[in-house]
């Protein structure tokens, strides 16, 4: 049997300056998914993005996504992409829906967690690294307190640039470990503080604070209350203080913002291989929500 792609639209030339297009996955010409393939708006033509990829409840543990992942990966490179990447939803976000890679698909809340666990697994087989993973908690109405001698106060307008030059090269060199070449890392490390950060330390909803441990300045936070979400997009505790339990403080004053605010949730992501953090998340009762994947395109 032969699985193939069949376009089911012309190639899409989109706004944003994206392509994208949408596939029938068959089995000798007999329709057993779809497939939605397009490319990176970060990234613009290097990166391929798989969208969506369902297969149907008869047709799936047969190896039809497998199959469609590897054709879809082929017309990445006839679009000259560099790099491939998806997500796939986490166990806290299956619920949901079956994910932008639902490999397997999903029918409730218990197919869509076994569903999400499938696709995940498809990726790593073929090859796909983890890059990232969103991370949320539910917030209860009562914030938590801080340790004695914590206190947080605003960032002040020099200590802001000082962050700003500071965060923006660290954001660039993160991608830039992950295959992104240094200048569209540097490019996306741009573009992503302007659209996030229009009038700086003033845009509103952005909340920046210092974190003090008896008088001495020990971490910084950046919490988004946008969109009617709460979202650590940074916390960072500072070199000579590490490892004292500051940045588990900084965790806990991003929810004391957040349920200030209203916000009964708050998320974050954060990058694969940053062990410390990922156990300090877990520590802290956030469960993953979404596994960003990629692969480079040989």
């Amino acid at each position: 049997m032969t699985t193939t792609l069949r376009p089911t639209e012309p190639l899409q030339h989109n706004t944003d300056g994206t392509r994208s297009r949408r596939y029938q996955v068959c089995v000798n010409s007999r329709p057993v998914g779809s497939m939605h393939l397009g490319t990176s708006a970060a990234f613009g033509d290097r990166m391929a993005r798989i969208m969506d990829l369902r297969i149907d409840e008869p047709d799936r543990r047969r190896g039809r996504g497998t199959v469609a992942v590897l054709a879809a990966e082929e017309v990445a490179r006839s679009w000259g992409c560099r790099q491939i990447e998806t997500g796939v939803d986490g166990a806290a976000g299956a619920a949901g829906a079956a994910g932008a890679a639902g490999a397997a698909g999903a029918a409730g809340a218990a197919g869509a967690a076994g569903a999400a666990g499938a696709a995940l697994r498809l990726f790593e087989a073929l090859g796909y690294v983890h890059r990232s993973r969103g991370m949320e908690k539910p917030l209860g109405e009562v914030p938590p307190q801080l340790p004695v001698g914590s206190l947080e106060r605003p960032m002040g307008a020099a200590e802001f640039e000082a962050w700003l030059a500071y965060e923006s090269e660290g954001y660039a060199r993160v991608w830039i470990e992950r295959g992104v070449p240094e200048a569209e890392a540097y490019a996306k490390s741009r573009h992503d503080h302007e659209t996030l950060l229009p009038h700086g330390l003033a845009t509103e909803d952005m909340l920046f604070s210092v974190l003090e441990h008896e008088g001495v300045r020990v971490g910084t936070l950046w919490v988004s209350l946008q969109d009617g979400k709460a979202f650590v997009f940074d916390v960072e505790a500072d070199g000579a203080h590490r490892g004292r339990g500051h940045g588990r403080t900084l965790m806990l004053l991003a929810e004391r913002q957040a349920i200030a605010a209203g916000r009964r949730a708050l998320g974050l992501n954060v990058f694969a291989g940053n062990a410390p953090a990922e156990r300090l998340y877990e520590s802290l009762g956030y469960e993953t929500t979404r596994y960003s994947l990629y692969k480079d395109l040989l």
